[in-house]
C-alpha cells in the first residue's frame, strides 16, 4: 500500500494517474440544490442512526440506477450501500473465510489496489491470464480457488470487455459452485461501443456485484454499493454494521437525490463528452511522440494502457517521467506475471493541453533511456 501513498503524495506538474475522475467538473451547483433541498424536508429522526444497509432512499435510487445504466434489475432491499468498493471488499473477507474461501482468483493483468485489499484480509489471489477475450476461464479452474474478482465490462487495465463465449464459460464455472465479484468500477464511461450487460442480471446467486461515484462524482464522498447473492445479504449486513454503524446519512441523501431527479444522468452526459475529446488528445499524442507504441482500451473508461517494444522497463520510464513532472503508473505494478513493458495512462483529469505536454515528456523521457 505504501507505494500508493507515495505516489499519491509526489509533485507533479501533469498527473496521468489512471482512476483519477475529473474532479474539477464535481457539480458543486446540483450538489448544494439537491443539498439544501434535503435539509428542508428532513425530519428530526433523520439524523439519528440510519439503516446500516442504507438509507432506503438510496438503496431505491442506486436499484434504479443499476437497471437504467448496467441492466441489473434488484429490489431495494437487496441493496447495501458501503464506503466505496475498497470497504465492499473489506466487508467480503470474514464471509468468504466463513465459508471456506481462502483465496480469490484475480486477474493478471488487474489492480494492484483491488490485490493489496484482498491480501490484506489474508485471503490469497492466484493470478489468472487475461487476452483479447478477458479473463481465460480455464486457467481460472486450474487455479482451484472459488471465487474471483474480475472487471469484465471494461478490464483493468488492459480494457478488453469479456467475449460472450467467455461469460458462457464463466457462468458455467460459478454454476459449479463459484462465486465471481464483479467490479463494475468504470462501465458507464463508454465511448464507442454500446453497453455490456452486467455479469449480475445474468446469474444473481452466484454473482456479488460491486459498484460506486467514485469515478462518477468524486472518490472523497466515500459511497458505494453492493448487491450480493442472497444468501450473503444477512453477514455482509451485519458486516457493515459492526465496521461503522453505516454510511453517513446526509450524502446518501443527497445522492438519492441526484439520482432520482435526473442530474446525474445529465452530469454523465457532459463527462462522457469531456472524456471522449480528452481521450482523443491523449491517442493523437501517443501517435506523435510514442510511434509505434500500442494503444489498449480506448473504447470505454477513464484510462489508456499503451505497450511498446523499446528495452526499457516501464518501472524505470515511470520513474523518469516523474522526475521530469509527469506521473503515471507502470504496467508492471498490477502484473504478477512477467510481460511487456507498458504504461497505465490516466486521461480524464486533465485537459487536452495539459495530456498533449505529459505525452511528449513520456516520449522523450523514453528516448532518452534509449540511447
Amino acid at each position: 500500500p505504501a507505494v500508493f501513498d507515495e505516489l499519491r503524495a509526489a509533485p507533479a506538474a501533469v498527473d496521468l494517474t489512471p482512476g483519477r475522475p475529473d474532479l474539477a467538473a464535481f457539480p458543486r451547483a446540483a450538489w448544494l440544490r439537491a443539498e439544501r433541498a434535503v435539509l428542508g424536508g428532513l425530519s428530526a429522526e433523520q439524523l439519528g442512526y440510519g439503516d446500516p444497509r442504507g438509507v432506503p432512499e438510496l438503496r431505491r435510487a442506486v436499484a434504479g440506477w443499476v437497471a437504467r445504466n448496467r441492466g441489473v434489475r434488484v429490489a431495494p432491499d437487496e441493496v447495501l450501500i458501503v464506503s466505496g468498493t475498497a470497504q465492499a471488499l473489506t466487508l467480503l473477507h470474514p464471509v468468504l473465510r466463513a465459508e471456506g474461501v481462502d483465496a480469490v482468483a484475480v486477474e493478471d493483468p488487474g489492480s494492484l489496489g483491488s490485490r493489496q485489499h484482498l491480501q490484506a484480509g489474508g485471503l490469497a489471489t492466484p493470478g489468472v491470464p487475461v487476452d483479447e477475450d478477458g479473463v481465460r476461464v480455464d486457467a481460472l479452474r486450474a487455479t482451484g480457488a472459488r471465487a474471483v474478482l474480475l472487471t469484465p465490462a471494461h478490464q483493468f487495465p488492459t480494457g478488453v470487455v469479456l467475449s460472450g463465449e467467455r461469460r458462457r464459460e464463466l457462468l458455467a464455472w460459478a454454476r459449479d459452485g463459484g462465486l465471481i465479484l464483479e467490479d463494475d468500477y468504470d462501465a458507464e464511461h463508454r465511448y464507442d461501443r454500446p453497453p455490456v450487460p452486467a455479469l449480475r442480471g445474468l446469474l444473481a446467486d452466484r454473482v456479488c456485484y460491486l459498484g460506486s461515484v467514485s469515478k462518477l462524482l468524486a472518490p472523497a464522498l466515500r459511497i458505494g454499493w453492493m448487491v450480493p447473492p442472497p444468501r450473503h445479504r444477512g453477514a455482509l449486513t451485519d458486516a457493515k454494521r459492526f465496521a461503522d454503524l453505516g454510511n453517513p446519512v446526509l450524502p446518501q441523501l443527497v445522492l438519492a437525490r441526484l439520482m432520482d431527479s435526473g442530474e446525474l444522468e445529465r452530469h454523465l452526459r457532459t463527462l462522457r463528452r469531456r472524456h471522449r475529446a480528452r481521450r482523443d488528445a491523449m491517442i493523437a499524442a501517443l501517435a506523435v511522440h510514442l510511434p509505434g507504441a500500442v494503444v489498449h482500451g480506448a473504447s470505454a473508461g477513464l484510462h489508456l494502457t499503451v505497450t511498446y517494444e523499446a528495452d526499457v522497463p516501464d518501472l524505470e520510464l515511470a520513474g523518469a517521467a516523474l522526475a521530469r513532472g509527469v506521473k503515471c503508473q507502470p504496467l508492471s505494478w498490477h502484473r504478477q506475471r512477467p510481460g511487456p513493458p507498458g504504461l497505465v495512462l490516466g486521461y480524464a483529469s486533465s485537459p487536452p493541453g495539459v495530456i498533449a505536454e505529459g505525452v511528449a515528456v513520456l516520449g522523450e523521457a523514453l528516448r532518452e533511456l534509449c540511447r
